[in-house]
């Protein structure tokens, strides 16, 4: 049996919050599992999650191809 402290660091899973090693072993790292990735991706995927931003107060600022929701 082996001793997961031992070899790297446990840390809190964003998704699920269970515990999950934090090292190159654990292939889905910071994640727990393929599970919590996925459900992360996804929710990125669906805009659930959103890095905030101001919207340009001035048409013309925007970048060619760039269009106002």
């Amino acid at each position: 049996m082996t001793d997961k402290t031992s070899k790297g660091r446990i840390v809190r899973c964003p998704q699920c919050g269970g515990d999950s090693l934090f090292e190159p072993a654990n292939r889905w790292r910071p994640f727990c599992s393929e599970r919590c990735r996925q459900i992360d991706l996804g929710a990125w995927a669906s805009e659930s999650f959103r890095v905030p931003a101001a919207p340009p107060e001035d048409p013309d600022e925007l970048a060619p191809g760039e269009l106002l929701h």
